[in-house]
């Protein structure tokens, strides 16, 4: 899903947003120093496989998934990391690392860190590696409908 559908999904949702444009950085660290976001407050998307199925799970990017912890909450026999090529057709028109965590829209379900959803807003990768968005959580996880629970290392 391209940005500008993604932006249109928003604006039929009359969810407000903020685009942010910043050098092209690709780790959390220089994209949070680019774009002037914090980056507990800067939302990574991790493919991951719970049970053989596709999810993401959605954690500030200061973080990694604890993979057990992400099993043990989903309730699954499995969970691993899934690997680019799993994924890539599932969400055309995004760069690599840069999906947005709109699972609902790419019929995934999604999974979120209890301490990202206890912010305000959400700043996440809008399908590139040069511009962001940000918005209220809430209206996130209006649309989204993520689960949420505690599985950061």
């Amino acid at each position: 899903m391209p940005v500008q559908k993604l932006k249109e999904y928003l604006d039929k949702n009359k969810v407000r947003y903020v685009v942010i444009c910043h050098s092209t950085a690709y780790t959390a660290t220089e994209i949070a120093a680019s774009a002037h976001v914090r980056g507990r407050n800067l939302a990574k998307t991790v493919m991951v496989k719970l049970d053989g199925m596709m999810a993401m799970a959605v954690l500030p990017a200061n973080f990694r998934v604890d993979l057990e912890k992400l099993r043990i909450a989903s309730s699954s026999g499995t969970a691993e990391l899934a690997a680019e090529h799993e994924f890539a057709k599932m969400i055309p028109g995004c760069e690599e690392g840069a999906m947005p965590p709109f699972g609902n829209l790419y019929g995934l379900p999604v999974w979120v860190e209890k301490t990202l959803a206890e912010d305000e807003e959400i700043a996440f990768n809008a399908c590139s590696h040069a511009e962001l968005l940000q918005l209220a959580y809430k209206d996130f996880a209006h649309l989204a409908k993520p689960t949420v629970a505690s599985f950061k290392e």
